[in-house]
């Protein structure tokens, strides 16, 4: 019975992964490779005990994520560029990531309407992001940038502060994924005049991930 149970537990583990690639690839066939070569399926440590700290982490973690899906739903309706149609879509496998996460260690969350969020800064944030992306298509991109921006803040503060290996490799991979989401925020300016100045990570690391090239975040 336990060894089927650890089974359940592995396969589990897997399907996030791999739902987590999903939302941080250009291209979907990335997911069906993941499947057919079991070498590369990372070892997440599914006897890790999720602590105070990391529930608490993880349920900021999901309404941040529903904060850059929720926002870029509503600039990719007011602008229809491709960044946002594209990106919101990534967002919400990244939500789905967190939510498996919640649900396999039984902690309980609430995702609420669209807009609305329980934890208060992060309300202000949406309030004030939709307010002046509405303002122009660069204003747009800059919240865009700004967003991301957060998160890359965010999530290397949680890597930092856990030991459990299963949420440091999906943090590790929205970090990931959030670089990607940077850069195409930043080509999207650049196409249209407009810069962006770092207000969460150092402008070295900014640096560093816009002369970059996309990634793989797997």
């Amino acid at each position: 019975m336990k060894t089927a149970i650890k089974k359940t537990v592995n396969l589990f583990l897997v399907i996030t992964f791999a739902i987590l690639i999903y939302g941080c690839s250009e291209d979907s066939s990335d997911t069906l490779e993941m499947f057919n070569n079991q070498d590369d399926i990372v070892n997440l440590d599914d006897n890790a005990t999720i602590l105070l700290e990391d529930s608490e982490a993880l349920l900021f973690m999901l309404e941040e994520e529903k904060l850059a899906r929720d926002t870029y739903e509503y600039l990719d309706k007011t602008w229809g560029l491709n960044q946002f149609a594209n990106i919101k879509k990534s967002e919400q496998t990244h939500i789905d990531a967190i939510e498996n996460l919640l649900k396999q260690h039984k902690i309980s969350y609430t995702i609420l309407p669209e807009g609305i969020f329980s934890n208060q800064e992060l309300q202000n944030h949406y309030d004030s992001f939709v307010i002046d992306g509405a303002k122009s298509a660069v204003e747009a991109l800059k919240i865009g940038a700004t967003i991301e921006d957060l998160d890359i803040k965010d999530l290397e503060s949680y890597v930092s502060l856990t030991e459990n290996n299963t949420l440091i490799n999906v943090y590790q991979n929205l970090i990931c994924g959030s670089r990607n989401h940077l850069r195409s925020f930043i080509k999207g300016l650049d196409k249209k005049g407009g810069t962006y100045t770092p207000q969460f990570i150092t402008q070295d690391a900014f640096d560093a991930i816009i002369n970059g090239s996309n990634e793989q975040c797997n």
